[in-house]
């Protein structure tokens, strides 16, 4: 995945590192700690987060985790959260094991969809001319596509509402689209989740600039729709529509 789509379009330094390590070399401490850094540098604020631990259960120790590896350590994660390099380097390397979560909502938002369909979609933005912000791909079945956040209004009635914002706790309820924003955090990568051999990787690296959300929409979408068509036969409208 990574090399088919790197290869459109000029590519950063970061990006051709990338495609010439194999994921568990870049997922390594030097390339671990490289790539946290670089998301911090695009402006998107980390914090740490649990790991997979021995029989497939979170560091955390929590009985039942509904989120084994998948979560922030701290309650306090939206305002811990920081893209100051000296931190993100204490943390990566005082917590070797450690995720490492990005809050949305204050710089960027997620749009996050089944990989399937991501792939897809992805393809067909990049074929259409579309600036793509930057991919990442998830084990667990999942295509993050960051993006520019909504911002944050004043005026709360600016805001366009919509039942597909996610946050981490309602996730399980929108298999389809989910939105990230305020409130919400997704895994940064390099991520290692519960599993053999599976992690949260870059299929575009943060080096891309991120894109307004609306110019992916229509096509994430259309896709999405179809996907699910064919999975579970007529669905409801994706989306709602904009006040």
């Amino acid at each position: 995945m990574s090399a088919e789509f790197g290869d459109r379009g000029p590519q950063s330094k970061l990006s051709r590192w990338l495609r010439g390590r194999r994921p568990q070399e870049a997922t390594g401490d030097g390339g671990r700690e490289a790539l946290l850094l670089a998301a911090a540098s695009a402006g998107l604020p980390l914090a740490p987060a649990a790991y997979p631990a021995p029989g497939y259960r979170c560091s955390c120790d929590r009985v039942g985790c509904p989120t084994p590896a998948q979560h922030p350590v701290s309650f306090a994660w939206q305002t811990q959260s920081t893209t100051d390099r000296a931190q993100i380097e204490r943390w990566a390397r005082n917590q070797p094991q450690a995720n490492f979560i990005t809050a949305t909502g204050m710089v960027h938002d997620v749009l996050d969809v089944p990989l399937e369909a991501g792939r897809e979609a992805l393809g067909r933005l990049l074929d259409a001319g579309i600036e793509v912000g930057p991919v990442a791909e998830s084990d667990a079945g999942r295509m993050l596509f960051f993006t520019l956040t909504r911002g944050t209004p004043e005026d709360e009635d600016e805001w366009w509402p919509c039942e597909l914002d996610c946050h981490p706790e309602t996730m399980d309820e929108h298999p389809g689209l989910r939105w990230h924003c305020r409130g919400s955090y997704v895994l940064v990568p390099p991520a290692r989740l519960t599993g053999d051999d599976q992690h949260v990787r870059w299929v575009r690296g943060p080096e891309h600039p991120l894109p307004d959300p609306l110019t992916l929409l229509e096509v994430l979408t259309d896709v999405g729709t179809r996907h699910a068509d064919q999975d579970t036969g007529p669905a409801q409208p994706a989306w709602p529509s904009r006040r």
